[in-house]
């Protein structure tokens, strides 16, 4: 009987605690601030500018005309980030070639001979491509990977030997 009156009695005193009042929780708040940080980043890839045949005795003679080619380059930065992309002299620039204003030229494979040429930023060919911030082209990022068009001529008049000529630019982007 004893155990009957001493578990009614834990029963009774667990019913008491359900039925007791409740006190109001207390709590607190604080603010957790959250950041991230987008740092301006740019990628270029290289291209091909083949101006093709360049015919010295008649279509680009002295009383011909410019031979004219473009070529492509692949940019890419983050949306709304500045950049300029920039061109080098050349691998065989000519004398007196600064950064500002290069005197480029393509040399041939088989001899020491150079055919001149320029690289523009623009169609009309009225912007020449340099290789400081001044002489190179503003760009602003859409975030996504867009070609930049180089604009180049072979100036009419050159007497050269025949022969595959070439030469090599870097382009750099600055951001």
């Amino acid at each position: 009987m004893k155990a009957i009156r001493s578990a009614l009695a834990a029963a009774t005193a667990a019913a008491a605690l359900f039925t007791a009042p409740s006190a109001d929780a207390a709590t607190a708040t604080a603010n957790l601030t959250v950041t991230a940080t987008v740092a301006s980043a740019c990628t270029i890839n290289s291209g091909t500018l083949n101006f093709g045949n360049y015919d010295p005795v008649v279509v680009n003679s002295a009383g011909g005309i410019d031979l004219l080619g473009t070529g492509t380059l692949t940019v890419q930065c983050t949306l709304l980030g500045t950049a300029v992309v920039t061109l080098g002299q050349g691998t065989h620039a000519a004398t007196g070639s600064t950064d500002a204003v290069p005197n480029r030229r393509m040399r041939n494979t088989n001899s020491d001979d150079y055919l001149a040429y320029d690289l523009y930023q623009d169609l009309a060919r009225l912007v020449v491509w340099g290789n400081t911030a001044g002489t190179g082209l503003p760009y602003i990022g859409t975030g996504l990977s867009t070609p930049v068009i180089v604009y180049g001529t072979v100036t009419r008049g050159q007497v050269v030997p025949s022969g595959t000529y070439n030469d090599t630019v870097v382009a750099t982007i600055t951001f």
